[in-house]
């Protein structure tokens, strides 16, 4: 097995091909769905910042790399509770880089041993796999090591630590949006990606000057 290169250009239609359907139909996000349909309460709850989000994503990312071992590639905590000082829902995200996410067999049976639950499978978008933690409410995305969503997710968060005022127009978006009713937390989401592809524009061109 082996990793995809970041410019391979069989990544780049997945990308954009998602980015154009946004928002997501009912259909498109029950169609990944593994097991039971996410809830549809209409309810996303934003907290102030935990100082103990850290400290859960370390305990997540010690039980990972003991079931795991070499087939850790990367391992990063992302998202809002990642951004110290970021109000957030209180759900740990997790990225998880591997040699080939489409390899199940590879890595799907220790993760399930350790408790955690596979409920999202995106072949069409970079073999994406999204899984439930055993014991605290995490997301652990999965993607093969190279591919660009990774960098995308990291320079977000790195950018937002270093940023009081997109990370304070971030919250801002977050809290207003969560004032609404929503179907499933995918469409709250994708509410969010136009603050999310403005705060990233402003990211890449930093990085590009820097």
């Amino acid at each position: 097995m082996s990793g995809r290169d970041e410019t391979d250009d069989t990544q780049r239609p997945q990308m954009t091909a998602r980015a154009s359907k946004l928002p997501h139909t009912e259909e498109e996000i029950l169609a990944v769905r593994i097991g039971p349909p996410p809830p549809t309460d209409g309810v996303v709850v934003i907290t102030d910042y935990d100082p103990e989000w850290p400290a859960l994503f370390e305990r997540e990312a010690a039980r990972i790399r003991v079931v795991l071992g070499d087939t850790v590639q990367l391992l990063e905590h992302v998202g809002s509770t990642s951004v110290p000082g970021l109000a957030a829902k209180p759900r740990i995200d997790i990225i998880l880089a591997v040699p080939d996410s489409a390899d199940e067999p590879a890595y799907v049976p220790a993760l399930e041993s350790a408790g955690y639950v596979l409920r999202i499978r995106e072949p069409d978008w970079y073999e994406h796999r999204v899984f439930k933690g055993p014991d605290t409410d995490v997301n652990l995305h999965i993607f093969t090591v190279g591919c660009p969503e990774f960098a995308r997710m990291l320079l977000f968060r790195d950018w937002l630590r270093s940023n009081t005022a997109d990370r304070e127009l971030y919250e801002r978006t977050k809290r207003e949006l969560a004032q609404r009713q929503w179907k499933y937390t995918q469409n709250y989401a994708d509410a969010k990606t136009e603050v999310v592809e403005e705060i990233l524009a402003r990211a890449q061109q930093n990085s590009a000057e820097a």
